[in-house]
């Protein structure tokens, strides 16, 4: 999640993506994304067990900022908000 193209960003889990998204842009829960603002989902990747999900997620924490943009610009050049395509 992001604020604006190349703006901060956040990396989480869940089980239900929608759900979450929905509850960032809500500004429902108290943390990291309501306080920054970040409410366009620009990237996210699918896995098969909450276990590498996890190990995905500690492993993403540790890249460098650029390799992260890196990643999302790869698959989402424009930063275009990837939550309506979710429905």
């Amino acid at each position: 999640m992001t604020d604006r193209r190349r703006g901060t960003l956040y990396i989480g889990v869940t089980s239900d993506l929608p759900r979450r998204i929905y509850e960032h842009r809500e500004g429902a829960l108290p943390g990291f994304t309501k306080r920054y603002g970040l409410k366009t989902l620009v990237w996210y990747e699918v896995q098969d067990e909450m276990a590498q999900a996890l190990q995905r997620e500690r492993s993403l924490k540790r890249w460098s900022r650029d390799w992260k943009i890196n990643l999302i610009e790869r698959e989402n050049p424009d930063w275009i908000d990837l939550y309506p395509s979710l429905a």
